[in-house]
């Protein structure tokens, strides 16, 4: 059976949408798929980075689409994950140099190699954007709790239905304190703004920072709210759809429903 390629997209940039995708791609690898993560940043490519990768980078995307390489050889294994891959993006050529015609043969090529393909898609709505989704079964926007942030997952949503993606909503880097003030948006604010479906709420963690900066999976990192999250998000992908979604509590809320269970005032 063919796999399924699911873009990961936001609209606007600097959401963690680069982080997202390679969290996921390690969390869905350990749920027991063959996963790809595709970067389609051509130009500024940060995946490898995030996955620490970047120094094994022999090919890339632009490659294994105009068939300057076979498919194994841009796909990069990772070495602590079993079953994940990275194809990376190029840093030399520009979003132009692909388009949508080829970008559905590559994809039916990825199909037939891996269980889940991932698409880290570039910022912005124009020829990055219609590469990345053209040959996507599904999306996953990522969303910080920001006005702007919010105003442009509500144009790519758009985008989405127009090309009859359904896509299903992540809420990223929650500050529990600052929702509890009314400083933050809320998730139920942003899911009656967008109306999609809410899939995961990511805490703001930062163990986000050390993964970056170490390229350590998020997901293998002991004690990070955000990689269990991801985590959670991979297994509702994976079809465990029972899994709950956790709603980002801030101290402050655990001590008071611990005294209001005792009976306790103040």
């Amino acid at each position: 059976m063919d796999g399924k390629i699911i873009v990961v997209t936001s609209g606007k940039g600097g959401v963690g949408k680069t982080t997202a995708t390679a969290s996921l791609g390690a969390a869905l690898a350990l749920e027991g798929n063959k996963v790809a993560v595709v970067d389609m940043d051509i130009g500024l490519r940060n995946l490898d980075v995030v996955m620490g990768l970047e120094n094994r980078i022999v090919f890339n995307v632009v490659d294994a689409v105009k068939g300057n390489c076979k498919l194994k050889q841009a796909a990069i294994k990772d070495r602590r994950v079993e079953n994940l891959y990275l194809i990376p993006a190029s840093q030399s050529d520009n979003k132009d140099v692909l388009n949508p015609e080829e970008m559905v043969k590559f994809g039916k090529m990825l199909r037939r190699h891996f269980d889940i393909v991932l698409i880290d898609c570039p910022a912005g709505i124009e020829r990055g954007f219609e590469n990345s989704v053209v040959s996507a079964d599904e999306a996953l926007v990522i969303c910080t709790p920001e006005v702007s942030a919010v105003r442009d997952a509500d144009r790519v949503i758009g985008l989405l239905y127009a090309r009859s993606i359904t896509p299903k909503l992540i809420v990223n880097r929650i500050i529990p304190q600052m929702v509890e003030n009314g400083d933050m948006l809320s998730h139920t604010d942003m899911v009656d703004v967008l109306s999609i479906e809410l899939i995961g709420l990511v805490e703001m963690d930062d163990h986000v920072v050390i993964s970056t900066n170490t390229g350590m999976p998020l997901v293998l990192q002991k004690n990070s709210k955000a990689g269990e999250a991801f985590r959670r998000i991979a297994m509702r992908l994976n079809g465990n759809t029972d899994v709950p979604i956790q709603v980002p509590q801030s101290q402050k809320s655990i001590f008071k429903k611990i005294r209001n269970k005792l009976g306790i005032g103040g």
